[in-house]
């Protein structure tokens, strides 16, 4: 892949950091916490933290941020790693844990403590609001913030045995109650947390909060530069206060960048997982997700996704980023890489009363690129067509198969319509039509040029499939901004069509096989239920984009 970025103000301070000789060798992280699955706001941090390192001749390390173990789950851990190699990124060394660095973070916390700069607390969570003040008020001092030193190790050590319940203590930093950030008025380094944790069992009744263990995770791994999303650039001073009052092997820098958020789409690990737990989604990786996992299953491409982060950017400013952008990449990609194929999707049978025998026509894969190769399709004397692609009069806006007119069937002949049967409700159930000799690949010779081209499939050897149509989950720009964000879900964000039938030899596509199918769309192998006794395929996108022309 190409490692190639825009430029960017990131860009920029890493290349005088290294013509500084401030560092000499680029180290990025991608720090996940393990509660829930990567979003296309992830997608975005994976491209920067990754593409940098490559860009750069430098590493990335995944680190996953384990500090809160009732959240976290090897669920998450696997779907995490699977994302960022699907993406296409390497990590450097081995897959890290903030867990494995709990003993040093405790040795430090003590440290802290017989300095002076960090206290036992007793106060409850109503108590600790109450004293913290507020964006106009200062905060109080906690009546346990002057305990001495000897004191507050012996009651740290004891919160280390699990002498105390949950909540019952908390240790904190000794900063500034009148800060007028409140991330230094005594931050939580500690709390008293009696959970199982994935990697380290009950080992540890105490767990380090985020802000504490952030700044140190990154100096014990050599991190240069430590990229965040603009919500922690307030917490910087807290990070950097860390890494003065600490013996620290290294000093990393911290660096914010506005985090990506697209329209139509929530990125909220609370409001994706209420949307798993509601049932209103079939899971953490269905299609209509903004998932990396429900991404790739919709049929979006890796390659698409890197390249629309890409052109994305990075800034110092929050926006929002029209999801059409991301649809465009994901469609532009597609349509020079995906090969060509044909399915109906709501069939009509059409007799060709002059065919006699089945023959094997020799199609393209792609009409632009032939190395992409060719297929055999059967064309026989009955064929299936879409029930839209025929009309018993039209007028001559109507590019497709009328009575008495001519189309051509895509990579096949020319067929001229003769006549049609009815059932008893008076609907069109069967069309009889001629094809026009010599006409394959070959305009007809009486000069009757065919109105258009149409899609088909033999009947004899089709195979029905299921098709799934996939539209936005959200039917508002900002569904997160709703006061019940399921109040807004698109009741027509996925519909099932059980009666397409497919080429046959589209039974026998890989899971996650993307192709355009003529004139309908690019539709993927579903990754877990395609089969080929089964056949099942998801919309990915359509040929244009449709969203504005829709109604309500």
């Amino acid at each position: 892949m190409s490692s190639e970025l825009r430029s960017n103000f990131l860009r920029s301070q890493i290349q005088a950091d290294l013509k500084q000789g401030n560092v000499n060798e680029l180290v990025t992280r991608f720090p996940p916490e393990p509660n829930g699955y990567l979003h296309i706001g992830h997608a975005k941090s994976i491209t920067v933290n990754f593409g940098l390192a490559e860009q750069f001749g430098g590493r990335c390390h995944l680190r996953f941020d384990d500090t809160n173990p009732e959240k976290e789950s090897q669920e998450y851990i696997d779907s995490i790693q699977e994302d960022v190699q699907w993406l296409g990124f390497r990590w450097s060394g081995d897959v890290r844990y903030a867990s494995s660095y709990f003993q040093q973070f405790y040795e430090w916390a003590l440290h802290l403590i017989d300095a002076g700069l960090a206290y036992v607390c007793d106060l409850t969570v109503e108590e600790a609001r109450d004293y913290r003040g507020s964006l106009t008020e200062p905060g109080r001092n906690s009546p346990y913030r002057e305990r001495s030193p000897v004191e507050n190790r012996d009651l740290f050590e004891q919160m280390r045995a699990g002498a105390f319940e949950d909540g019952a203590r908390v240790l904190r930093a000794k900063i500034d109650m009148a800060s007028p950030n409140i991330n230094l008025r005594d931050p939580i380094l500690y709390r008293v947390r009696h959970a199982h944790h994935h990697q380290t069992g009950d080992a540890w009744p105490i767990y380090p909060t985020y802000d504490f263990a952030h700044g140190q995770e990154d100096a014990i791994e050599g991190i240069t530069h430590s990229i965040c999303t603009l919500e922690f650039e307030d917490h910087r001073p807290l990070y950097e206060w860390f890494l003065d009052k600490l013996p620290v092997p290294h000093r990393p820098r911290q660096i914010e960048f506005a985090r990506l958020n697209t329209s139509y789409t929530v990125t909220s690990k609370r409001i994706l997982k209420q949307l798993v737990d509601s049932g209103t989604v079939a899971g953490w990786d269905d299609p209509r997700m903004p998932t990396i996992a429900g991404l790739r299953r919709r049929g979006y491409p890796a390659a698409a996704i890197r390249h629309f982060c890409e052109e994305v950017g990075t800034s110092r400013s929050d926006s929002v980023v029209d999801v059409a952008m991301l649809e465009s990449a994901v469609r532009d990609h597609l349509n020079h890489h995906a090969p060509r194929a044909m399915c109906v999707m709501d069939p009509l049978k059409v007799v060709l009363t002059n065919v006699e025998a089945e023959e094997q026509l020799t199609l393209a894969n792609h009409p632009s690129d032939a190395s992409q190769g060719t297929r055999l399709v059967p064309f026989s004397s009955e064929v299936w067509i879409d029930k839209e692609d025929f009309r018993e009069e039209a007028n001559k806006k109507y590019k497709r198969l009328v009575l008495g007119k001519r189309v051509r069937l895509r990579g096949a002949y020319v067929i001229e319509a003769d006549s049609c049967d009815h059932n008893e409700r008076g609907e069109v159930e069967c069309v009889y039509a001629r094809i026009i000799p010599k006409t394959l690949g070959e305009d007809p010779e009486d000069g009757v040029k065919p109105k258009g081209v149409i899609h088909w499939v033999s009947a004899p050897a089709g195979v029905k499939a299921t098709i799934r149509h996939y539209d936005r989950l959200f039917t508002v720009p900002n569904p997160a901004k709703s006061d019940d964000v399921l109040s807004v879900v698109n009741a027509a964000s996925l519909r099932e069509i059980h009666s397409a039938v497919i080429e046959p030899a589209l039974v026998n596509a890989a899971s996650e096989a993307v192709f355009q199918f003529e004139r309908e769309g690019y539709f993927v192998a579903d990754r877990y239920d395609h089969s080929a006794a089964r056949p099942v395929f998801n919309l990915t996108i359509g040929l244009r984009d449709v969203w504005g022309q829709q109604g309500d």
